[in-house]
């Protein structure tokens, strides 16, 4: 039999919420109206029968984040082109790792999976209670990262979830089984709205044919395909690929522009992690159909999702598809 991801196996039984959870349901962002076959109308949420975090046709199914490596050694990356949402964050030394999130659907393998940060509880507070799968975290973090509403995946908690590529030097030949990985993580929760809205193009924005966001050790540029009818992703000045999928093509890029400040907490060689603020409203750059927008981001708590407007207050639909987050410092 085969399950909504695509794999074999069976839906999972009626999630188990935890009081924690229950307060951040009660805060979040629910409600999906409409009828599948059409794209729904400019801010609105997807309708029944399309995912919340891609606006595409997709049933329910539970979320799993994946913290990914992004050094020149890591790349090319695996299964990232199946990620509904994938989000850039700042780490030790200016350079960046993904958080790739999965839901309508899972692939074979993900990685190369490197360790959490204490942005990342925050970030994901908004999915209800997902599994995050991570290689690790500082002892320090560890307990924040299992008082956290999530469920923690790592090779000690689910070890026939990893595996090591003998084609990668340590440590960056750790990759995910992410199937085995929600095995381990029966009662995460379904994918649900953060605040993403799918739908027609604002009327404004600018014709856009790339753009190009840098942080203090690494770049990122996105390249408008008409051909692909979405933006070709290059790290560092090379093309970004899969393994198993080619090259990355989001439909729509959003950068975000957040603060980056110093943490509470250091890397084994005592350089300070960064902590990436999601919480609060600031300016962003939203890229879709070969055109850049102005917006405005809010997010008044964890509990709650991301609203992107215009800068005049109307909602800021994306295009149906893969989403990239870019956190970008201000």
């Amino acid at each position: 039999m085969t399950n909504a991801h695509g794999t074999n196996g069976t839906r999972r039984p009626g999630r188990i919420l935890t009081a924690l959870l229950c307060a951040l349901t009660a805060a979040g962002l629910y409600g999906c109206s409409g009828t599948a076959g059409s794209d729904p109308p400019p801010g609105t949420t997807a309708p029944a029968g399309r995912s919340p975090l891609t606006g595409l046709p997709a049933g329910p199914a539970p979320v799993l984040a994946v913290k990914i490596d992004n050094v020149a050694a890591a790349r090319p990356h695996t299964g990232l082109g199946a990620a509904d949402l994938v989000y850039v964050e700042q780490v030790e030394g200016g350079a960046t790792r993904l958080l790739a999130v999965y839901s309508s659907r899972l692939p074979e393998r993900a990685g190369p999976v490197r360790s959490a940060r204490e942005s990342d509880i925050a970030l994901l507070a908004a999915l209800g209670r997902p599994a995050l799968a991570y290689s690790g975290a500082q002892s320090a973090l560890n307990p924040l990262l299992r008082a956290a509403p999530l469920y923690p995946v790592t090779e000690s908690t689910a070890p026939a979830a990893f595996l090591r590529s003998p084609d990668r030097a340590a440590p960056h030949n750790l990759y995910l089984r992410p199937a085995r990985a929600l095995d381990a993580a029966p009662d995460a929760t379904d994918a649900r709205d953060i605040g993403l809205r799918f739908g027609a193009a604002p009327p404004d924005g600018t014709p856009a044919t790339t753009s190009t966001v840098r942080y203090p050790a690494a770049r990122y540029t996105f390249t408008w395909s008409a051909a692909d009818r979405a933006w070709r992703v290059a790290m560092d000045g090379r093309e970004a690929r899969a393994t198993d999928t080619g090259p990355l093509t989001p439909e729509t890029v959003v950068v975000q522009r957040v603060t980056v400040r110093p943490s509470d907490f250091h890397d084994r060689s005592g350089a300070v992690s960064p902590y990436t603020e999601t919480v609060g409203e600031g300016t962003a750059l939203v890229l879709r159909d070969g055109r850049a927008h102005q917006a405005r981001w809010s997010r008044p708590s964890t509990a709650s999702g991301t609203s992107f407007t215009t800068p005049d207050g109307a909602p800021l639909a994306f295009a149906p598809g893969q989403v990239w987050i870019v956190l970008a410092p201000r």
